[in-house]
């Protein structure tokens, strides 16, 4: 593919084609050719222009990884372009809206942590309890706090505070440890 002239004459199907045996130049004509039209079309979708963004080089990304899987005898190349957009475009909105509603749904359900703390602290052995689980500081402290006067879980801790289970279950380990320790209690 040598020059503008020869470029503007060859169909997206046999750009494809190109493109499946690994040809850069067409794959760069490709992309100039249609970015624009495939940023407009994911655009209309999302509406969000940095998502847009990104959506458009996934978009570009899966063309070029899957050109050798392009069939012309089932449809035009540009079809087969464009579901590609709109199938990434849509997959974004809903992973957007399903992140959405799990936040919500944490939100509702989750207890106060602030107050439920505060009246586990009053009620138990106060001021020790209290100044234990302020030395053996953060992250562990409110792990164990999590675990012992909520009853959440530790998927829901992990989830909550935004790390790996395993994390979770090595804070609360070790917060226990510092609490033992903090509170001269044997092991």
């Amino acid at each position: 593919m040598t020059g503008v002239n020869c470029a503007q004459t060859i169909t997206e199907a046999e750009m494809l084609s190109r493109i499946s045996r690994g040809d850069q130049e067409a794959f760069a004509y490709l992309y100039d050719a249609w970015s624009g039209r495939m940023y407009a079309l994911i655009v209309q979708i999302l509406v969000d222009r940095a998502q847009s963004e990104e959506v458009l080089q996934e978009v570009f990304l899966e063309i070029w990884q899957r050109a050798p899987q392009f069939d012309a005898d089932k449809g035009s190349g540009r079809a087969w372009m464009v579901t590609i957009a709109r199938r990434r475009a849509i997959d974004r909105v809903r992973s957007s809206q399903r992140a959405r509603e799990r936040e919500n749904s944490w939100t509702n359900y989750l207890p106060d942590i602030d107050s439920t703390l505060a009246q586990v602290e009053e009620r138990l052995a106060g001021a020790e309890v209290h100044e234990a689980l302020a030395a053996i500081g953060e992250p562990h402290k409110t792990a164990v706090a999590l675990a012992y006067f909520t009853g959440m879980t530790h998927v829901e801790i992990a989830e909550y505070q935004g790390v790996p289970v395993g994390t979770a279950k090595t804070r609360i380990r070790d917060g226990i440890k510092k609490l033992r320790t903090v509170m001269g209690v044997e092991q």
